[in-house]
């Protein structure tokens, strides 16, 4: 086996078993299952996974609370949160509760492979575009706790960059935009990632709404 290391967090058992059939057969190694999230964030603390397949729905300990303890946790694990779209109203939480993305419960097997192998690049899970959506859909129903951070360490260059990702543009569409190479681009994201501590691009989107640097609609 190559590739993340992977617990798969559902209640129902037979979306555990369909998904470690599907990273199976990828290649992907799947460590443990969990049922609910207190059995999810034992399972992080005992196996330490790379990726949790998290549904945002489950009884006792949901999805949210068990992705902020294990974010939390020692180690670097990412945390993809499972949802059914149109039904949840919890993607801009999960966003915020430090979940890397989202897949979308009928996420094809390539798909599913080719996500988790993705999210430890820290680059978007799906297009930014779609992660933008997503935000701009669930963000101004929704009361979270404001992340703070200092973007006066931000230089005006990157301070653009972070408005361009959070607006839900990609690398190559933010450089074409100021007129930079992609590899420049790359760098400013980068320091971005740095100074903010941020862990992926799915946090800087968040962050651009919670600071005012992006508003839903805008």
């Amino acid at each position: 086996m190559s590739g993340p290391r992977v617990v798969i967090a559902d209640d129902q058992a037979f979306v555990r078993i369909g998904f470690r059939m599907i990273l199976g057969s990828g290649g992907v190694e799947v460590v443990g299952e969990a049922a609910d999230g207190a059995q999810a964030v034992t399972a992080v603390r005992d196996l330490r996974p790379d990726v949790v397949l998290m549904d945002i729905r489950m009884p006792g300990m949901d999805g949210l609370e068990a992705c902020r303890r294990i974010v939390r946790e020692p180690g670097d694990c990412r945390v993809l949160m499972l949802t059914t779209f149109d039904l949840d109203r919890y993607v801009y939480e999960a966003l915020a509760a430090g979940a890397s993305g989202f897949l979308l419960k009928d996420v094809t097997p390539e798909h599913l492979v080719a996500a988790v192998r993705l999210i430890e690049t820290g680059d978007a899970l799906l297009a930014p575009s779609i992660t933008r959506r997503l935000v701009e859909r669930f963000a101004s129903g929704v009361s979270v706790p404001a992340v703070h951070r200092d973007l006066a360490a931000l230089t005006p260059r990157e301070r653009e960059v972070l408005t361009l990702v959070g607006s839900g543009r990609s690398n190559s569409e933010i450089a074409g935009h100021l007129t930079l190479s992609e590899a420049t681009v790359k760098t400013h994201v980068a320091r971005i990632f740095a100074k903010l501590e941020l862990r992926d691009r799915a946090q800087a989107v968040v962050l651009a709404y919670e600071t005012g640097l992006v508003t839903p609609g805008a």
